[in-house]
């Protein structure tokens, strides 16, 4: 749809959440008769944005008010099997995402990114280097979506000449129809939200593939070609009708795949572009404490396939890898306290995030774990778990469901709260070992959001030392 369309026309968006709050403001500045309707009670914050922008709301509940529209936007948080979303459909109600609505406002080229893992650490990587490369070159890079920054809320300030690097959810994905990103990133596929997906894996990855449903001739996805889901996948069909650059750990069997690849080869970082290959750099020269694993790895090659694919030089490139040192909430070195060293990893939300986090830490650590529980299968990381982990203190409303799992694999504490879950892993480690934080659940049960959730973390540590 055109931003013109939109003149006039009443649009209900459910939930005011930021998302939903920014597309309100981006529908009001276009001409449009915005409606927010949260289920919920709206903030104090929320209330005095939309008064300001005179965009009318209700909370408590979804009147009939909100049928009454040409558009619905939907925040992501809310189910598409929600009744007022089932009803919306009912009454032929197109019911989009904030993510597809600012699409069609946005004049700039767009990176996105998606998958189970990796999402927020690649996506933050490639703006640096994006926004690196546009200081030099005379344009801006914008970091938005899942991130943190809603689409909406910055879209207007963009130019054709910028880059808007967008992380992107299985969630907001649902709502995708028009939505075409020039440059698209698929880190993995691994079970996750299973709750709201019904079990299903191949539901799941068919959100996930919605990235690259309206992509075709000029534009370039960028795959982990390791993982065997997307290696299906992608190597079932070809040729697609956009080019596709595949990302490994190992450049062999890259090299008899078709297309491009980005890729490790002799510990340096090696780019294949129209069958000739570079050496980018030395893999040492990029890997460093707090930033390290096979996993960190993964976002490197999909950052600089990205990178690479938006016109990015390899020197700009090599100068942010150089100095990059990982993310907030991910694998961060919390400090050392009590003679131990504590790792703040609140971003992994799912068993593989933490499956990750236990191949980087060294063996005899103690984990804290738990939260509220998405599906989550722990038996999947149990042999990683008897291998690395000296005990477990499990929290939050999983607490239970964690112990039933080890029971048998390893010592499993519970504790009430997260300062009680720091103060027992204190306890029990030994001596010179690691506590590792990584709750693989969603933070939603004790916490406003996972960074919240780390940063209570972090400050508890900071409280032994």
């Amino acid at each position: 749809m055109k931003p013109e369309e939109l003149k006039e026309k009443a649009a209900s968006i459910i939930g005011a959440g930021k998302s939903g709050v920014a597309a309100a403001g981006l529908l009001a500045r276009a001409g449009a008769r915005p409606f927010v309707s949260e289920f919920g009670a709206i903030s104090p914050e929320a209330a005095k944005t939309l008064r300001q922008l005179g965009v009318p709301f209700e909370e408590g509940g979804h009147s009939a008010r909100v049928f009454e529209a040409a558009l619905c936007i939907v925040s992501p948080g809310i189910a598409q099997t929600a009744p007022v979303i089932r009803q919306m459909r009912e009454r032929g109600i197109p019911v989009v995402s904030e993510i597809e609505l600012a699409s069609w406002f946005c004049p700039a080229r767009i990176i996105g990114i998606t998958g189970t893992d990796g999402k927020t650490t690649t996506a933050t990587l490639l703006h640096r280097i994006c926004e690196a490369e546009g200081e030099r070159r005379g344009f801006r890079a914008f970091s938005v979506g899942n991130i943190g920054i809603p689409f909406s809320l910055e879209v207007s300030a963009m130019t054709a000449a910028d880059i808007a690097v967008l992380e992107l959810s299985s969630y907001q994905l649902e709502g995708c129809f028009e939505f075409r990103p020039n440059i698209a990133v698929l880190t993995n596929v691994t079970p996750d939200h299973m709750d709201r997906y019904g079990g299903s894996i191949e539901a799941y990855a068919t959100a996930k593939f919605r990235i690259h449903s309206r992509q075709s001739t000029g534009d370039t996805l960028i795959c982990n070609h390791d993982d065997p889901i997307l290696r299906a996948h992608f190597d079932r069909r070809e040729p697609w009708p956009f080019r596709v650059v595949r990302v490994g750990l190992r450049a062999a069997p890259l090299a008899d795949a078709p297309g491009d690849f980005v890729s490790v080869a002799g510990g340096e970082l090696v780019v294949r572009t129209s069958g000739s290959t570079e050496k980018l750099m030395q893999i040492d020269e990029i890997m460093k404490p707090g930033f390290r694993g096979d996993h960190n790895l993964y976002n490197v090659l999909s950052s600089v396939a990205a990178a690479s694919a938006a016109g990015v030089s390899p020197e700009t490139m090599r100068r942010v890898l150089a100095g990059f040192g990982g993310v907030e909430h991910r694998q961060e070195f919390a400090g050392t306290a009590c003679g131990l060293d504590w790792i703040n990893d609140s971003k992994a939300t799912n068993v593989n995030a933490l499956r990750q986090a236990l191949q980087s830490v060294p063996a005899g650590m103690v984990l804290i774990a738990g939260g509220r529980d998405k599906g989550n299968d722990y038996s999947a990381i149990a042999d990683i778990v008897r291998e690395k982990v000296a005990c477990i203190v499990a929290i939050g409303e999983s607490r239970e469901k964690i112990a039933d799992a080890f029971r048998g694999v390893v010592t499993v504490h519970s504790a009430a709260s997260l300062a009680e879950a720091v103060e027992l892993a204190r306890q029990q480690a030994r001596p010179g070992a690691s506590v590792l934080f990584s709750p693989a659940c969603s933070s939603f049960d004790m916490f406003r959001d996972f960074e919240d959730r780390g940063r209570q973390f972090k400050q508890l540590v900071r409280e032994l030392a």
